[in-house]
């Protein structure tokens, strides 16, 4: 029969890998069975409940240190639990650091060179720590978990008006000038830089690049929810203005889980600005198109590792093939209205569109929100299927007759706001003999009255019975920039009118992201080690719980601080 005993030490913090290190050393004690190491969380007592380690007699609370050994006798036990003061000292020698300065400010005076600020404390206490760095204007790697939602969008807006960074909460991996902080893989230096809301999708990344023989400049973590809409992804954001920035960096990689589409769509536009070719993979978002313009799109994390060394060896830049350009869109004018016969077309014009172009609506809406609420009038960006039921009751498909399309293009181009209209010409069997006989007057007239500009799609062969080549040529002598490839044509209407840069930020300085990286460690003293081995200059943190994590103190303190 075996004997259970514990003790509780009230107030008594550790992190939890000291803890788990703690459990093991006892564990691994003569005669005992088993043994359990925790703060006294409900979570983590009803793990202790389900492994038969929780003494009905052992009223701890959330910030006790619980800790309990099941033994072969009770000597055995007794003799466990008076090892545990010589197993955290040996724990604590373990560390090089010999003076641990017990607040964040004063650990800011002892190393004032540390621009980052790693905080790995338990959730409840994270955004207090990360606030107080932000206050002493110092950029955080946010490593907690069970931070909330309103403390991280607070956080990030403070830190973006500072021109700081906060990389998390719930941050695994980041880069800093050759350093690794968190969970990152040592990988060599080069000209790849990485901006990613998914931890291990950067390991992935970074590792991949390295065995394909290139390297990373640095690589930027958000935290899991930094491009949910309500955060607005207001690190990545930053991490691609830096990066942008950074003459190291000549390719961009973006990974992130399934982004919120208007979070999508805004990132992407300001990944296009970025100048430099940049490397999508937002894991289980379609990708509208291998590439467009500068942004090309992976399928999964090695391919998106793999296209990025291949851009980089081939140096290539996002910037479009010098050609003839259209002139800037008239004041006022800055919407697209898509004419299609095809619905195919159409959503492959609208997948692509959405990438750069909000909103964006449709009467085949790749997403609920998309829908437009009158297929008869416009709003915003449009595209329209003008093969749709509601269009053709009663009339002929728009293949075969011109004519609603030519009053939609009139009335389109008649819109004050409406800058580019997007329509497809298909040839062949069956379809309208001769369209651009009918089309290119239209387009002539509205481009001449309105000033807009009209974008060909050309479907056909050299063998189709209306001439693609007569059919190009009536419809450019229009005035119509004509393509053969709908990317090609979405590419087009993006450059022209992709939204602007989100409004101004103050920029995060590129001397804190290049410079050496010191820092301070708050929190898992796993992180203070892999800091110092990778030879940076690093100092750790001697935290505990302000006010004895006494919550009503805890909240009179914040007062009083403010």
């Amino acid at each position: 029969m075996t004997e259970t005993t514990f003790e509780i030490r009230p107030g008594a913090y550790y992190d939890s890998v000291v803890l788990m290190q703690l459990q093991r050393g006892l564990a691994a004690l003569p005669g005992v069975v088993d043994a359990g190491v925790v703060m006294a969380t409900p979570a983590n007592r009803e793990l202790l409940a389900q492994s038969e380690l929780l003494p009905s007699d052992a009223q701890a609370g959330p910030d006790d240190l619980l800790i309990v050994v099941r033994a072969e006798n009770e000597k055995a036990a007794t003799e466990a639990l008076a090892q545990v003061d010589d197993l955290l000292t040996r724990r604590r020698s373990a560390v090089a650091q010999t003076f641990r300065p017990r607040s964040l400010e004063a650990a800011v005076k002892n190393l004032p060179d540390a621009h980052w600020v790693l905080i790995s404390v338990p959730g409840r206490y994270a955004a207090g720590v990360a606030r107080e760095a932000l206050d002493l204007n110092r950029h955080v790697f946010l490593y907690s978990d069970n931070v909330s939602l309103e403390d991280e969008i607070d956080l990030k807006k403070a830190a973006q008006a500072k021109g700081l960074l906060v990389m998390g909460p719930d941050c695994g991996t980041a880069i800093v000038n050759g350093v690794g902080l968190g969970f990152a893989n040592r990988v060599r230096r080069g000209g790849i830089g990485l901006v990613g809301a998914s931890g291990t999708g950067l390991q992935a990344v970074t590792a991949h690049i390295h065995t394909l023989g290139a390297g990373v400049s640095h690589a930027i973590g958000t935290g899991g929810r930094d491009l949910k809409a309500e955060v607005n992804a207001l690190t990545a954001r930053q991490g691609l203005d830096l990066l942008g920035r950074d003459p190291d960096t000549r390719v961009i990689v973006l990974v992130s889980k399934p982004p919120a589409p208007e979070v999508a769509t805004r990132l992407l536009a300001e990944a296009q600005a970025s100048g430099k070719p940049v490397v999508v993979n937002f894991i289980g978002y379609p990708a509208p198109a291998r590439q467009l313009g500068g942004l090309h799109f992976a399928t999964n994390l090695t391919e998106a590792a793999a296209l990025a060394v291949e851009l980089l060896e081939k140096g290539e830049s996002s910037k479009a093939e010098p050609g003839a350009k259209p002139p800037p869109a008239p004041n006022g004018r800055r919407y697209l209205r898509g004419l299609f016969s095809g619905g195919t077309l159409a959503l492959e014009a609208l997948r692509g569109l959405e990438v750069s172009l909000t909103p964006l609506y449709s009467n085949v809406p790749i997403r609920e929100s998309q829908r437009l609420s009158d297929p008869l009038t416009s709003q915003a960006h449009t595209v329209l299927d003008l093969g749709e039921d509601e269009f053709t009751v009663g009339r002929l498909h728009p293949m075969m007759d011109n004519d609603l399309r030519l009053r939609r293009l009139r009335q389109e181009a008649a819109d004050p706001e409406v800058a580019v209209i997007l329509l497809d010409v298909v040839l062949g069997e069956g379809a309208h003999p001769d369209p651009a006989s009918e089309l290119a007057p239209a387009i002539a007239e509205v481009r001449k009255k309105h000033g807009v500009e009209v974008v060909a799609v050309l479907v056909g062969t050299d063998e189709d019975p209306q001439d693609i080549a007569a059919q190009r040529e009536q419809l450019a002598e229009a005035g119509a920039w004509v393509y053969e490839d709908t990317v090609e044509a979405v590419n087009f209407v993006n450059e022209q009118l992709a939204s602007g840069p989100a409004a101004e930020i103050t920029p995060v300085p590129l001397e804190h992201l290049t410079r050496p990286l010191a820092a301070i460690n708050v929190g898992v003293e796993t992180f203070y080690d892999s800091l110092t081995a990778q030879g940076a200059e690093v100092v750790q943190v001697d935290w505990r719980p302000p006010a004895g994590g006494d919550e009503n103190l805890m909240a009179i303190l914040e007062k009083m601080r403010k």
